[in-house]
């Protein structure tokens, strides 16, 4: 299919509201194979499909979704109409999201493909703006930077998370909004909570684990068995490091273990050389050889 002809079908297929037609059969039937025809939907007991569904998942994939793999994500796909999908498409466009921000945001969370406009989505921008202050223009920043936001219920899951980020001190708004708003879609019960315990667990005061968190709101989402655990026996054990230094720099639990970590402590021992955190972390490799050179002194 030429571009030309590809931008034509999408304007009529996604934007409009579609009728069933023959000539979306032939370019349907036209398609160079791909995933969209692995699907069972195009398996050989299948070819009384209706054209509806056909032209519906042919949407996606003119989008630049897997069809595929947002029906197996969300099989209401398979009975929603084509002019759900338009309106949700259009009432996103409205709110500033760019066509080509589509196959991200809906790869994602195919979830927003059936959202009722009115009790799901518009609820969401309406606590981007009175919650977060973000204006109507930054709406696509946000919603990139967080496709979770649009399948994330405002009553159960965004007010209670900003409620309890604003006790801890959160009270950068903006950085909520543009560069940490994964936060908002973690559960406080099961998320933010636990994470915040175990640094107690750990060994630092409620007080300073807050302060870590504040510092490198990054903590919330790592993995407890994953990150926390094995770099902080790390830490403990082989580095033989003090709490204080992770308590000054609690970015250290950012950094890969056996890429970053592992090896610049070997190097500093066989160096003969003690860095603070930092300086051993957040140098480049030639930064980080000077250091040595120097025998820690920059």
């Amino acid at each position: 299919m030429s571009a030309a002809g590809a931008t034509a079908f999408q304007s009529s297929l996604c934007i409009a509201s579609p009728k069933p037609s023959q000539e979306a059969n032939t370019i349907l039937a036209a398609k160079p194979k791909s995933l969209l025809h692995k699907h069972p939907l195009y398996s050989s007991t299948h070819h009384n499909l209706s054209l509806q569904i056909k032209e519906k998942i042919l949407c996606l994939e003119i989008m630049g979704i897997d069809s595929g793999k947002a029906l197996s994500l969300n099989p209401s796909l398979h009975t929603t109409s084509l002019d759900s999908l338009n309106s949700i498409i259009s009432f996103l466009q409205s709110k500033g999201i760019h066509h080509k921000d589509f196959p991200r945001i809906f790869g994602m969370c195919p979830q927003i493909l059936t959202s009722d406009i009115k009790t799901d989505l518009n609820p969401v921008f309406s606590f981007l703006s009175q919650d977060l202050n973000v204006p109507e223009n930054n709406y696509r920043k946000v919603i990139n930077k967080c496709p979770r936001l649009l399948t994330s219920s405002v009553r159960d899951q965004l007010k209670p998370a900003l409620f309890y980020l604003q006790r801890l001190a959160f009270k950068d708004l903006d950085a909520l909004a543009y560069q940490d708003p994964v936060l908002l879609v973690s559960s406080v019960e099961h998320t933010l909570i636990p994470k915040l315990k175990f640094l107690e667990s750990m060994g630092f005061s409620t007080n300073e684990a807050k302060c870590m968190v504040l510092r490198c709101p990054g903590l919330f989402t790592f993995s407890i068995e994953n990150n926390y655990k094995p770099k902080f026996e790390y830490f403990k054990e082989e580095m033989k490091g003090k709490l204080e230094e992770l308590k000054e720099f609690p970015q250290y639990f950012a950094f890969s273990l056996e890429k970053r970590i592992k090896p610049r402590h070997i190097e500093a021992m066989k160096s003969g050389v003690k860095l603070p955190l930092a300086s051993m972390l957040k140098s480049t490799d030639e930064e980080f050889k000077e250091l040595l050179r120097q025998g820690g002194n920059s």
